[in-house]
């Protein structure tokens, strides 16, 4: 198992925009890689991916709004969130899988807090 590193979350109002970075080794570019997340008192969900060929798939939640997109080259995987709403926040998490179910271990994930 492997753990992916995040960062880049914070604070900030409703409306506003932030990007996430996610580390991914090299290797694992051939896996499908994906962002989750965790809202108080809500189980962690998938909202978006993007798989070995560059197809993404989103959440409907976070459709039109958020995009995840990989940089081979500074191994990592972004998330690009834009329009916020104070229910985006959560702590985000990426991991990774072949199949269904995510393979690596969870991290200590990258709160996100979105402000009314």
């Amino acid at each position: 198992q492997v753990q992916l590193v995040e960062s880049g979350g914070g604070l900030v109002q409703a409306g506003g925009s932030l990007r996430l970075s996610c580390a991914v080794p090299v290797y694992l570019f051939r896996y499908t890689v994906g962002w989750y997340r965790r809202a108080p008192g809500k189980q962690r969900e998938l909202v978006a991916e993007i798989d070995a060929t560059g197809s993404t798939k989103y959440s409907d939640s976070v459709k039109d709004r958020f995009t995840i997109s990989r940089d081979r080259a500074e191994n990592t995987v972004y998330l690009q969130m834009n329009s916020l709403k104070t229910e985006d926040t959560a702590v985000y998490y990426c991991n990774y899988r072949l199949k269904s179910l995510p393979l690596g271990s969870w991290g200590q994930g990258t709160q996100v807090t979105v402000s009314s």
